[in-house]
């Protein structure tokens, strides 16, 4: 495997992480419930891309096997939003 194919095969958890951290900040510049809901996101788009890709295409994002990793960043995902939702602004 190339270097070029193994960093191409990483995009996909880069992407993820990307959009996280992009929440992650706009929560710390006093936007916490708006980005609490992008971090939300990125879990559940991370689930998207472990769902369609194949194994050797999501690079990081395979920890386990695929239902439990699907089902892992959705639960994740879901929980965060509604833990954002729940509290009072």
């Amino acid at each position: 495997m190339t270097r070029v194919s193994r960093i191409a095969n990483e995009l996909p958890a880069l992407a993820v992480f990307a959009v996280a951290v992009l929440g992650v900040v706009a929560a710390a510049q006093h936007h916490w419930r708006k980005g609490l809901y992008v971090v939300a996101v990125a879990l559940v788009f991370g689930a998207v891309l472990r769902l369609v890709l194949p194994t050797r295409r999501v690079g990081s994002l395979a920890v386990r096997g695929k239902p439990v990793d699907v089902l892992t960043l959705l639960v994740l995902g879901v929980a965060v939003a509604l833990l954002a939702g729940a509290v009072p602004a």
